[in-house]
């Protein structure tokens, strides 16, 4: 396998609604670069992209797949992700890893769902776009329909480099107005023969060469100046200005292709080799120190993983891009997100799941690596001296949440294993393991997104499962401060236990202070506050436990005991058995015996007098409440603030946004159960969502009523 210099490598993040055609086009591409002697079809289960049994059975790219081709003499590493937003991930993690992005359009259907949202990927993550119109073999292809919407939908400044003579079904021919030449292809596709523009397309292509002169020439003063002096440009000064414009994202140029028919692939890859920006061209990566990664062939060794995988009989594999330097088998690095050493015993450049092994690879390209053993996505590897790791990808917040369970208890340590695996291969699913809700709760992207996960449990893994509703991480707190005593007091031959507590509570507020005096019951209660510990809660919320006791009731060293047992109350809420919190406790008074008293009676007389006191402070549930971000076309902007109102949703704001209307609402997370299936079922699909914790806050009454009610018959039934 030759070795390619840095200014030799170019790499792709192939993007697209589902159904666009990303994975025949990869077929194609591998192809016309001689990487594969066949191609492929979705149909007959047998691409180099698609070859994971989940993908096989859906027909469609489920994770995003490392490839690579060639053409000019130049290495194109292509990542091919899926059309899905619930698969986002390798989306995201594969615009990280490339320099600019190729997107098919489906010529029968224009600009899609999918299409927007990874459009809207692309100006998030700033990376260049070149567009690929798929299909014009297709009997309702409609050419100039896609670029109206294209226009509409995404940009302004999508400029043609080609259009079709003949969409439809005997598609054969486009007019590259770059080259001013007519590309002709034979039944079978390949490589185009050249022809001289009709004299029927002459006044089109001139036209349209005309309008990609001038967008060429607003990409640079220089060319500008030139463009004004000369009324044209040399061929030469479009493809600098083209250039440029592509990396600046100040044009989107589309190109024609029948990806099944193997029409415009070798001119699209010569496109890609010639004009896509390389990693040189693009703003440099940022590191922990806040310093910028030049793209320097000649510098130290640096590595970012930005995808995992699981292979059968292999085990773990790390892809990598090298953003530094280069690397060689056998060289030493140091993993510089945990401190571990590892030794790159061996490098592959990957098709799919075929490898072939390399001896080095240059800054800009992609590999792999295999049997590292504490290396794992979103770290970074460096050469020795180099103690400082990427700004990494930052994967989407999750959407949708469910409980999971095995069907037998026998297989819960093999669940948890293969969990893990998943998450490694997909970090946007997230495990967590609640102690608080006693269920395995798993976040991610969307219903199918862990429909597909679970799939994988029950079929690759072996393990039955099932999912269920998620419980609810309800607080519970006081609205008013309470009074209550408690004697423990046991006795059963040889030394007893007695421990007598006072205590007051009452509602905590960060800046708060304790007050000196209290009215309970219409007497007067003195405070002298001896001695405070303010205990942040792991659940969120304050504990603040203030030590009043004068004249030495209860000795110091029982006080621990006290607060241990509130402690132990504080971890089951009296109305749901939820945390409680944000609560200031004052132990002003009680007794002990000179022999009896022990911490265990003190920690019962401290548990049972918090427990009376918290159930007449006007206990309270408060449930957690999310901020919601919407982006939504604007037809369907009132469907959707009708639904979140009926949620229980209040909306803060709404602005517009590039073509979208964005909607900020804050909504209660037991109201957001499987909100992205029905807000894609309100909005065609065209919308999407992002949400984020914001605070806790106060359930309304009628709702905990029936929180209350519904805890309660499940204790019942326990």
């Amino acid at each position: 396998m030759k070795t390619f210099q840095a200014d030799q490598i170019k790499s792709i993040a192939l993007l697209g609604n589902s159904g666009s055609g990303k994975t025949t086009l990869a077929e194609a591409m591998l192809f016309n670069g001689g990487i594969i002697e066949r191609r492929g079809t979705i149909e007959g289960k047998n691409t180099v992209s698609d070859y994971r049994p989940i993908e096989h059975e859906n027909s469609n790219s489920i994770f995003s797949t490392v490839l690579y081709t060639e053409s000019q003499n130049k290495k194109i590493n292509v990542l091919d992700t899926p059309g899905l937003d619930d698969f986002s991930g390798g989306v995201i993690s594969s615009l990280f890893a490339s320099d600019a992005a190729v997107m098919t359009i489906n010529v029968q259907n224009g600009v899609e769902v999918g299409t927007e949202i990874h459009f809207r990927h692309t100006e998030k993550e700033k990376k260049p776009v070149i567009f690929a119109i798929n299909g014009l073999d297709h009997e309702k292809a409609n050419f100039e329909k896609s670029i109206e919407m294209m226009k509409d939908r995404l940009s302004s400044d999508v400029v043609l480099i080609q259009y079709p003579v003949n969409e439809g079904t005997g598609f054969n021919s486009i007019v590259d107005v770059l080259k001013m030449k007519m590309l002709r292809y034979a039944k079978e596709g390949g490589k185009a023969e050249l022809a001289d523009i009709p004299a029927d397309q002459a006044d089109k292509a001139a036209e349209l060469h005309g309008a990609l002169v001038e967008k060429a020439a607003e990409s640079d003063e220089s060319l500008m100046e030139l463009f004004f002096s000369n009324d044209t440009l040399s061929e030469e000064e479009i493809k600098k200005g083209i250039s440029k414009g592509i990396a600046s994202r100040g044009l989107f140029p589309v190109l024609c292709i029948s990806a099944k028919n193997n029409i415009g692939v070798d001119r699209l890859l010569e496109f890609v080799a010639t004009m896509a920006p390389s990693l040189a061209d693009m703003a440099p990566k940022m590191n922990s120190k806040g310093e910028a990664v030049k793209a320097n062939p000649a510098g130290p060794a640096s590595v970012y993983i930005f995808k995992s995988s699981i292979e059968e009989h292999i085990g773990e594999i790390n892809y990598f891009r090298v953003f530094s330097g280069k690397v060689t088998e056998n060289l030493d690095v140091v993993n510089s997100n945990n401190g571990s050493k590892e030794r790159l015993s061996q490098l592959y450049i990957c098709a799919g799941k075929n490898r072939t092994k390399v001896p080095e690879l240059n800054t800009g390209d992609i590999g792999a690596f295999v049997k590292l053993k504490n290396t794992k996505t979103d770290h970074t590897l460096n050469v020795a001296g180099q103690d400082w790791k990427y700004t990494g990808i930052k994967f989407p917040d999750p959407k949708y949440r469910t409980a999971i369970k095995a069907q037998s208890e026998s297989d819960d340590e093999k669940l948890g294993e293969s969990l893990n695996k998943l998450h490694l291969e997909d970090p946007t699913i997230i495990i967590e393991y609640s102690k608080e809700l006693k269920q395995i709760i798993v976040h991610g992207q969307g219903e199918y997104h862990l429909n597909i996960m679970k799939w994988h449990l029950d079929n690759i893994y072996k393990i039955p499962t099932t999912f269920n509703p998620p419980k609810i991480p309800y607080r519970e707190t006081i609205t008013k401060t309470a009074q209550a005593d408690y004697r423990h007091r046991k006795q059963s031959g040889g030394a007893g236990q007695f421990g007598e507590v006072h205590m007051i509570i009452e509602p905590y507020e960060e800046g708060s202070k304790e007050v000196t005096m209290q009215k309970i019951a219409g007497k007067e209660i003195k405070i002298s506050v001896r001695d405070k510990e303010e205990i942040p809660l792991s659940w969120g919320g304050k504990l603040v436990y203030v030590n009043s006791i004068v004249g030495g009731a209860i000795d110091a060293r029982f006080m621990p005991a006290i607060l241990k047992g509130i402690m132990e109350k504080m971890e089951i809420g009296p109305l749901t058995g939820s945390y409680a919190r944000d609560i200031r406790v004052y132990v002003y008074d009680g007794k002990m015996h000179p022999v009896d008293s022990n911490e265990i009676s003190f920690r019962l007389a401290g548990r049972n007098a918090f427990s009376q006191a918290f159930k007449n402070a006007g206990p309270k549930i408060l449930e957690p409440v999310y901020d919601v971000e919407i982006f939504v076309p604007s037809d369907r902007m009132g469907d959707v603030i009708s639904d979140l109102q009926g949620r229980r949703g209040m909306v803060l704001g709404m602005s517009s946004e590039k073509r979208f209307e964005v909607i900020k609402a804050k909504v209660p997370l037991a109201e957001m159960n499987k909100y992205s299936t029905a807000l894609s079922s309100i909005t065609g699909g065209r919308a999407m969502y992002t949400m984020k914790f914001a605070e806790y806050a106060q359930v309304p009454g009628d709702v905990q009523d029936a929180v209350i009610k519904a805890y309660a018959e499940e204790e019942e039934e326990e």
